[in-house]
Order: structure tokens, then C-alpha cells, then sequence
């Protein structure tokens, strides 16, 4: 048992008296390409990695939950199963929890009254999906607590449910199916239409750096959904139900007969989709140089075309691209507007990157980036907490 666990039940003690029943975790992830393309049923190569959010739970004699937020200082919500669980205004991370359980029970399950703590380390507003990773541990402790039997699929469906239904964040599919399916080592190549998924073996010489540019982003209140909204749009025009239907040279050939600015975004999904795929290949072959100008090419699309990077993130990206080379792959990664690149980067030059983003990104933006060196993790499931 490490410390993280050991520490988890003696809060949970302190807190509610007793010791959890379980513990469940579910993963953090970092999307190698495929950004933007899973809401219009396209192609993402995700990865969990081995940062996660725990949940400690109890069941209760009555129809109560009780939640407390290790992370901020023991915050705690409450409420009753049988009334209306509504949405808590004066803070978020409340939101998520209701989410889900108000999902299970739309959905038919049968829930009774629990205590639950939650504690992770996933870097929070920086593009890692800490929303997913809490919404699946939370799922998967609630599915192990009531034997409630939810598939993989639902589970991934009831965390997206939650987060378009409850909190209001439209996002795609994607998030939720890597903190489920996640396999150590590897990273997934999802269809977010058929959910047909394909497990690629990350290079053993490569770390995977996730440099958080602390260019704080809200993502509900965002300009996501406008971006969302503005592929429907492009979709509606051609008469498909995803940009996923559409192909470079159609979009090539029409592209006078949508709006400017909608054609830019439809571009850069359709293009993203092309690269997601070959980017998969690229990882079967162990073809770096191939992959590093895939992952150019999208990060250079996401500025020019979505418009969703910064200028701290456009200048990390240079930082470190102009370091790498061919040797390995650097982009944006996440919803935008402010959180993560991240860096497929040769172990022998790791040290001397992390140094070269300490060294330049401050001079260059006034701000410090943290920098997280991961590797490819395992989806939700319990944790053994005996001992």
C-alpha cells in the first residue's frame, strides 16, 4: 500500500469515522493527436498516464451522499438522493460528483447513501481531463459499491453524460473512454463514432513531457462550444451528420461555399483526422521523424486554423521543437486557449529540455511552466487498500 492510499484512509477516518469499504482510481490523460476531432466522430490517439484521481467510499444506512474534497481543504457537499439534485453555483468540483450520480439515476441504477472522499493528482484547468479521470473513479467506486455491472462503454458515456448534460461542457467521447480503457504502455487509437479501438506500444526510448504553460483556461465558459458549434455548422452545409464524413478533397472543392471562418475550423478537423491515423502509424513503425512532422503540422493547424493556442503555448512549442528536431514530437494538446503541450522527447534528452523550457519560457512570457514527466498508465479500477 503506498502513501497516497495510507493517506487517503486516514483522512477518510478523520473525516467520517470509519474506515472506506474500497478505493477506486481512474487516470489522467494526454492526447498525442487528434484534437478536436473526437465531437465530430473522428480519430484521437490518447494515453492515460500515471496521474489520477482516488476515491475513498461507504456506504451509508440512509439515501445521503456526502462528499468531501480532500484537495480543497476538506470542502464539503451534501445531499439527499430522493430530492432535487440541482447544480451548485458558487463552486464547480461539487458539479461533477452530482453529475454522475444524477446520470446513474436517470439512467435506472439503484443507489443508496455513501460517503465518499476524493483526493488526485491530475493538474486541474491544464488539458489533462482531470473532469473525466474524477468522474470514472467516482463511477467505478459507485459501480463497485452497489454492483451495479455498468460496461466499460457506459461507464465512459455516463462521465460524458454528466459533463454535457449537468456541468454543461460539451465535450466528445474521448476523455472518458482513454480513463476507462487506458493500457499500460500504450497509447489508444479511438473511432469516436464506432468506439473500435487500437492499442499502439509507445517507443521505450521516448518520455512523455507534459509542460504545463500555467496559462490558466475555463473550459465551460470558454469558446469550446462555439468551436463546437461552428463544425456542426460546416456539417449542416454538407449535408452530414460529422465533419468525419467529409473528405479533403470535398471540402477542398466547396470550400468557397462556406462561411471563412467555418471553413478554417472544418479544415483543421478534417486534416486532424487524416494525421490522428497516419500519426497511429507512424507509432506501429517506430517512424519518430514522421511522427514529430504529423505532430508539427497539428499543432500548427490548431493555431492558424481553430485557433486555439496562445502565445505561451506557441512559444513552448517553439522552445522545444526548436531543441527536438526530428527526434521527436511537440504540440498543444488538450481543449486550448491555455493549459498543456505536450513533448514525445528521447530520454537522453529529457534533462536538457526541461532545462532549456526553464531557462526561456520565463524570459519569453513572465510566467513558469511546470513540467510533468509521465509515462503510459492503466485505466479505472480498484485499488487494494488492505494492510
Amino acid at each position: 500500500m503506498n502513501h497516497q492510499t495510507q493517506q487517503l484512509k486516514l483522512d477518510f477516518r478523520a473525516v467520517f469515522g470509519q474506515t472506506p469499504e474500497l478505493l477506486a482510481q481512474a487516470p489522467g490523460r494526454v492526447n498525442l493527436i487528434g484534437e478536436h476531432t473526437d465531437y465530430n466522430d473522428g480519430f484521437v490517439l490518447p494515453c492515460a498516464i500515471n496521474f489520477k484521481t482516488v476515491v475513498a467510499a461507504t456506504r451509508r444506512n440512509d439515501r445521503r451522499i456526502r462528499v468531501t474534497a480532500l484537495d480543497y481543504n476538506n470542502d464539503t457537499d451534501e445531499f439527499d438522493l430522493a430530492g432535487d439534485i440541482g447544480f451548485v453555483k458558487d463552486k464547480m468540483w461539487p458539479n461533477y460528483v452530482r453529475g454522475v450520480i444524477v446520470t446513474l439515476l436517470q439512467r435506472g441504477f439503484d443507489l443508496g447513501g455513501v460517503n465518499l472522499a476524493i483526493t488526485g493528482d491530475v493538474p486541474q484547468g491544464a488539458g489533462l481531463s482531470s473532469s473525466a479521470s474524477l468522474e470514472t473513479a467516482l463511477g467505478t467506486a459507485l459501480d463497485s459499491l452497489f454492483e451495479l455491472d455498468i460496461s466499460r462503454e457506459e461507464m465512459a458515456a455516463i462521465g460524458q453524460e454528466a459533463e454535457n448534460n449537468f456541468v454543461g461542457c460539451n465535450c466528445g467521447i474521448m476523455d472518458q473512454t482513454i480513463a476507462v480503457r487506458g493500457q499500460a504502455g500504450h497509447a489508444m487509437l479511438l473511432d469516436c463514432r464506432s468506439l473500435k479501438e487500437q492499442h499502439f506500444a509507445m517507443p521505450d526510448t521516448l518520455d512523455i513531457l507534459i509542460v504545463n504553460s500555467n496559462k490558466q483556461r475555463g473550459l465551460v465558459d470558454s469558446a469550446y462550444n462555439e468551436r463546437r458549434a461552428q463544425c456542426q455548422a460546416a456539417a449542416d452545409l454538407f449535408a452530414v451528420k460529422a465533419l468525419r464524413d467529409i473528405t479533403p478533397d470535398k471540402l477542398r472543392d466547396n470550400i468557397d461555399k462556406l462561411d471563412p471562418l467555418v471553413a478554417k475550423r472544418a479544415r483543421h478537423v478534417i486534416s486532424e483526422n487524416d494525421r490522428t491515423q497516419l500519426a497511429a502509424n507512424a507509432l506501429q513503425e517506430n517512424n519518430i521523424a514522421e511522427l514529430s512532422l504529423l505532430m508539427a503540422a497539428s499543432h500548427s493547424s490548431m493555431r492558424d486554423d481553430f485557433e486555439i493556442t496562445t502565445p505561451e503555448i506557441d512559444s513552448l512549442v517553439d522552445i522545444i521543437q526548436s531543441n527536438l528536431g526530428d527526434q521527436g514530437g511537440v504540440r498543444m494538446t488538450g481543449g486550448g486557449f491555455g493549459g498543456c503541450v505536450i513533448a514525445l522527447v528521447p530520454r537522453t534528452m529529457t534533462d536538457a529540455i526541461i532545462t532549456t523550457v526553464e531557462e526561456q519560457y520565463p524570459l519569453r512570457t513572465g510566467l513558469q511552466a511546470d513540467v510533468y514527466r509521465c509515462h503510459s498508465t492503466a485505466g479505472a479500477g480498484l485499488l487494494d487498500h488492505s494492510g
